[in-house]
């Protein structure tokens, strides 16, 4: 007879008649937590006002907030997990983001509650929330779980309040999302030059492979990020999995000369670094000498297994045992870049950027990676990298995004180049190894931008175009010291896609650009747009660019 011992469950928490449950979702680094507590606790005083204001409403915390460690975030899979086992599954459920936040912290048990779901979201560039938000919602969204989302400055206009009505009412919020347009190979743009152009670049992935090697997957809780192995196998980009500790191993092999003669290559092209004396605070030599040897072992990797791109995922592990991926990953991913050779002496692909794939996500790894194949074929720059949708507001009656990387962009997609770069060390909050970052103002001109997420294991991709434009430096300063003054900063106009066109579809927190020539903008769309549609890839395009097909 089989005897069954379990351990209790805890009362279930319930919202009374006139309450919302309320979550709040951060880091899982604590110090990061601390740091971003009282912004936190501003706008959750903010939503209890306006609940308890416009609907006779109380906002009830699901936990207690943390006196003992100076915050009320859930911080752990754990904990998170033990909060839901405890909610009535049929309850209303806020959850509050005002901070970059990890979604496995919640999202496995979000998946399955039966009430309804709110993602509420500061727009603010400070942590910021509305990036973790949007990376929650691209979550969510994988994992097939219905939900509502909602974003305001200061939870005080009217946007908010009609969504929140809307939510209260109904467990839902309708947001107009006919922006993005399906597009098949039925499209009249399929009869184009440019279009067969992309379904041979796109049959040529599907027969060879576009390998993708991470040292490691799932960086900072981004489920997201992490795709089925099938829908990347289905569109011929399968995945190489390394190991972050074989990649310290090949770092130990790089000698000091090597690695001073890298550095010594930035200087002498212009690249100021922002030195001191002091490593746990400030930017050492020893630090980028140390990024000098990712840089050359990732290279080194890329060579020995036949890889389009290589990422690093860091922030989880590597954090704790060397200086910061960045400089190592803008740089690589940069067409003039320091001649890296392979242990026999040759240089490793010499006149062609290493595709980076930043945080190890796939949804960017798979655009990023799909345009270097169509641009290098087609003889043209084919750097590209990630951003997060950091924040973005109004300059003399235009709103600008303000994209940003946490830490680095390949050098092609700045303003003066490696010339226009500045090495800060990164925040010892975040990183207590430091490094440089690559900052720099993003240069002008047009853009083509993309993000994928899947949908079971089907591939689906928004893909856009955009303009990137050099503000003013006053304006330009604001924004930075508004955001993260280190990291480097790229403000933009999507044509077609206001902000809360993508606050309500896009499936990231992260976005792919590459820059493209005016003259040439409409057939690499065009191109593109046929490759991803052969590869499978089921194809949204947004606002505008739908008009250039």
């Amino acid at each position: 007879m089989l005897t069954l011992t379990l351990p209790a469950s805890k009362p279930l928490i319930k919202a009374g008649d006139q309450e919302v449950l309320l979550v709040t979702n951060a880091d899982l680094r604590e110090s990061a937590n601390v740091a971003c507590w009282p912004v936190e606790k501003k706008f959750e005083d903010k939503l209890e006002r306006a609940l308890a204001g416009r609907f006779g409403l109380k906002a009830r915390r699901a936990h207690p907030v943390k006196d003992d460690q100076g915050h009320g975030f859930i911080s752990s899979q754990r904990e998170g997990s033990d909060l839901f086992a405890a909610i009535d599954p049929d309850a209303p459920v806020i959850v509050l983001l005002t901070a970059w936040q990890y979604s496995h912290h919640l999202a496995p048990s979000l998946a399955r509650h039966r009430g309804p779901v709110l993602l509420l979201a500061n727009f603010d560039g400070t942590w910021p929330g509305l990036v973790g938000m949007l990376c929650m919602a691209g979550t969510l969204t994988s994992l097939g779980k219905t939900y509502a989302r909602l974003w305001s400055a200061e939870f005080d206009d009217e946007f908010f309040f009609k969504g929140l009505a809307s939510w209260l009412k109904t467990g839902a919020i309708e947001h107009d999302t006919s922006y993005l347009r399906p597009v098949d190979a039925a499209h009249a743009a399929s009869n184009t030059q440019a279009w067969a152009v992309g379904r041979q670049v796109g049959e040529f992935v599907l027969r060879n492979k576009e390998i993708m090697g991470l040292f490691d997957s799932f960086c900072m809780g981004m489920i997201n990020g992490v795709f089925p192995q099938k829908a990347l196998v289905d569109i011929g980009m399968p995945m190489e999995s390394l190991s972050q500790s074989a990649l310290l191993v090949e770092m130990a092999k790089v000698p000091a000369a090597l690695r001073e003669e890298c550095l010594r290559w930035y200087e002498a092209r212009g690249m100021k670094f922002e030195f001191g004396s002091d490593p746990a605070t400030e930017l050492t030599r020893e630090q980028v000498l140390e990024q000098c040897a990712m840089m050359i072992a990732m290279a080194r990797f890329t060579q020995r297994f036949g890889l389009t791109a290589v990422g690093v995922q860091y922030q989880q592990g590597l954090a704790h045992s060397c200086a910061a991926s960045d400089f190592a990953e803008g740089a690589i991913g940069s067409t003039e870049r320091f001649p890296i050779p392979d242990e026999n002496g040759r240089i490793i692909r010499p006149g062609k950027p290493i595709t980076c794939i930043n945080e190890v996500d796939m949804g960017t790894a798979i655009p990023q990676t799909m345009l270097f194949r169509l641009l290098d074929s087609l003889g043209l720059p084919s750097e590209t990298t990630l951003h997060d949708i950091r924040w973005g507001s109004d300059y003399q009656g235009t709103f600008y995004w303000d994209l940003e990387i946490s830490g680095a962009v390949p050098f092609e997609h700045l303003k003066g180049g490696i010339a226009g770069a500045t090495g800060y060390r990164q925040p010892a909050m975040y990183f207590p190894k430091g490094g440089a970052t690559i900052q720099g103002q993003g240069k002008a001109g047009r853009l083509i931008w993309a993000r994928a997420h899947y949908e079971g294991t089907r591939v689906v991709m928004h893909i856009g175009t955009g303009t990137a434009v050099e503000l003013p430096a006053a304006e330009f300063e604001r924004r930075r010291r508004a955001t993260t003054y280190e990291w480097p900063l790229l403000n933009c106009t999507l044509d077609g896609v206001g902000r809360d066109d993508l606050m309500a579809g896009h499936q990231s927190n992260h976005i792919t650009v590459a820059y493209v020539a005016e003259d040439t903008l409409r057939d690499v769309l065009r191109a593109f747009v046929a490759q991803a549609v052969t590869q499978g890839i089921q194809v949204y395009v947004a606002g505008d660019a739908f008009g250039l097909l």
